[in-house]
């Protein structure tokens, strides 16, 4: 199975400014990728999706593959993901590469590691899932049960029905981690659907599952990378 890491690094941001390039605790954000990438196994090529030279630049540094700019009209604020990752799958089939399956790894999630990709292209390989995706539980003071909406400047339940107190009573649920990992196969990125319609889960700890939009993320992160070293 040939699989392709997809890294996608566009140069604008309006979060923070040049957010792929940022130094994160004295190393450019990209970088964090760039090592669980290059440490995975089940990756066959790995490459990054940019519009920006200067991203490419460092991206070269850091080792990482850069063998075509994404057009500028893949790179604005309101570009899905989905566009995105067909380009790059054209771009390398016009190289001559054909990839089986695509794993995106979003720069924004620096704390996931090389396991855990290698674990969302097995589960995809073993499952026949249409895609695999990184997941992370959701705290159980924000399980949809406990969770309130306003009507008419008073506290209801935002689902019908009693709320759920108690821990123990109140059904698993998860989201998606960014996604830190996007394990797809190639037929469903052509049909036009990212994730298609059998969908398993790589469930992440909270822990690595930060994803960085914020000032206020970079700092948590930098804890997070401080006590893994």
């Amino acid at each position: 199975m040939n699989v392709l890491g997809v890294v996608p690094a566009r140069g604008g941001s309006k979060s923070i400014p040049r957010k792929n390039v940022a130094l994160v605790a004295g190393r450019p954000l990209l970088a964090y990728t760039a090592d669980a990438a290059r440490a995975a196994r089940r990756l066959t090529r790995v490459v990054v999706s940019t519009d920006d030279p200067e991203i490419a630049a460092v991206a070269k540094d850091l080792g990482l593959d850069v063998p075509f700019l994404r057009p500028p009209a893949l790179a604005g604020d309101a570009t899905a993901m989905l566009p995105v990752l067909q380009h790059a799958l054209e771009a390398m089939k016009a190289l001559g590469f054909s990839a089986d399956a695509v794993v995106l790894l979003q720069p924004t999630s620096p704390l996931r590691r090389a396991e855990h990709i290698d674990t969302a292209v097995e589960l995809l390989q073993t499952s026949g899932a249409d895609s695999v995706v990184s997941v992370v539980e959701v705290p159980h003071q924000f399980n949809p049960v406990s969770v309130m909406r306003l009507d008419g400047g008073r506290l209801v339940p935002f689902l019908d029905g009693p709320l759920v107190l108690r821990r123990q009573d109140k059904p698993r649920v998860f989201a998606r981690n960014g996604p830190a990992v996007l394990a797809v196969r190639t037929a469903v990125l052509e049909r036009g659907s990212l994730y298609g319609d059998d969908v398993r889960p790589l469930v992440m700890a909270a822990e690595d599952s930060i994803d960085l939009d914020s000032p206020s993320d970079l700092e948590e992160i930098e804890c997070r990378l401080a006590r893994r070293r």
